[in-house]
């Protein structure tokens, strides 16, 4: 078989930022069971909720999570971290989506997010501060250039535009609003008809960013389909359970 008649295998964009500690150890065992299923490594928190919760969230390449694709990231993630034990007590597992007021890790995620408002805090201070919230401007390079919302520093007429590289931030996430929520449903709208085969109207593109709603909650592991269907649950390949037993063994600790 020639090169060309192959699959080509999807690149993997890496994400810029990382959590630190514990969530690190979940987070090398996760990903790479994640990008073989075809899904995306978002976030992995773990809270004191319910004793210790595991939170990982994910999505597809196009941004989307469904409930049945939780059940299923959960199925064969269970098994992997049984065997890697990156956590020594009991905890619960969460799969979930990154919601609309997602965060953001990638280069990509910045650039689709440009026009909307953000919350960034920085693990090297910018300018003397670390936490910053106004509208991404755009990317240059591996920064974000935003303009900071500061009504004082806007009436002393300081800088207000500052140029962020995204390595150096700790945690950057979208800040929900009415254009937020209405981009969303419109997007959600669209996908609908493109499946139907219809197009959007004058009317309906009119409409949308005036709509105001209620934020969809994220789709989670824990919430059930109306109906229950049968379905083949992909179990993990033994090359996945393979590194999370040479991870165990390793004693993994970065970021520690």
């Amino acid at each position: 078989m020639s090169l060309s008649s192959a699959a080509a295998k999807p690149v993997v964009e890496p994400r810029m930022i990382a959590e630190p500690g514990l969530a690190a150890r979940v987070a090398a065992v996760v990903e790479p069971v994640l990008e073989g299923m075809s899904y995306r490594l978002v976030r992995v928190r773990i809270s004191a909720a319910d004793g210790c919760t595991v939170q990982v969230m994910a999505e597809r390449p196009d941004g989307t999570l469904t409930i049945d694709d939780c059940e299923v990231i959960s199925h064969a993630l269970s098994p992997v971290l049984d065997v890697a034990d990156p956590i020594d007590r009991a905890y619960r597992l969460e799969i979930s989506s990154p919601g609309i007021d997602r965060p953001l890790v990638r280069r990509s995620d910045f650039e689709k997010q440009v026009g909307h408002l953000a919350k960034i805090e920085m693990s090297v201070p910018a300018d003397g501060r670390k936490r910053f919230r106004g509208i991404l401007l755009g990317v240059e390079g591996d920064a974000v250039r935003i303009r900071h919302e500061d009504a004082k520093a806007a009436k002393a007429g300081e800088n207000r535009e500052f140029l962020l590289p995204i390595e150096d931030m700790a945690e950057a996430r979208l800040v929900l609003t009415d254009d937020l929520i209405a981009e969303s449903l419109r997007k959600g709208k669209a996908a609908e008809r493109e499946a139907r085969g219809e197009s959007e109207t004058q009317a309906e593109r009119d409409l949308a960013p005036r709509m105001k709603t209620r934020a969809k909650p994220r789709a989670s592991a824990t919430d059930r389909p109306k109906q229950t269907t049968d379905r083949t649950v992909p179990r993990p390949k033994q090359a996945q359970l393979d590194r999370a037993r040479q991870l165990r063994s390793a004693g993994y600790d970065e970021g520690e």
